[in-house]
């Protein structure tokens, strides 16, 4: 790959996790809404959200793509952000790195805030549907 060409691949990976870093902690925060807004039925909330969260996520997955297909650019088909990172000068590897660990440890407490939230709505949906078929003792242990 000519100089020019990895150059510009280095700027595009460093930016993209530049900004799913950013990104990531903003849906964190929009997940944590969420958590609240089903605790407290506000429904109107939870379809705001996911039109906040859905654009956010897809931008976030374009990236991730767009990653991929650079690093295996870079380093074959089997290359991994691992190695492109060692592939970095010591100052830009050491910013790169600390952005890259960043990024997923938020990533991390997303998934675990989407699997709680997702929780939450499924035990919600199914009181509602015993609600719904009269059962009674709804909130007794089964």
């Amino acid at each position: 790959m000519a100089t020019l060409t990895r150059t510009h691949a280095n700027t595009l990976l460093a930016d993209g996790v530049t900004q799913d870093v950013k990104e990531a902690a903003t849906i964190l925060m929009l997940l944590e809404r969420q958590f609240d807004a089903a605790v407290r039925h506000r429904s109107a909330e939870l379809s705001a959200l996911a039109d906040e969260l859905t654009p956010l996520l897809e931008a976030m997955e374009a990236r991730r793509q767009q990653r991929v297909t650079l690093v295996r650019a870079l380093l074959g088909p089997q290359g991994t952000m691992t190695q492109y990172s060692t592939t970095l000068a010591p100052a830009p590897r050491a910013a790169f790195d600390a952005a890259w660990q960043a990024l997923e440890q938020t990533v991390r407490a997303c998934k675990e805030a989407t699997l709680r939230n997702g929780q939450l709505l499924a035990e919600q949906h199914g009181i509602m549907q015993r609600v719904l078929h009269g059962e009674e003792q709804l909130y007794a242990p089964r």
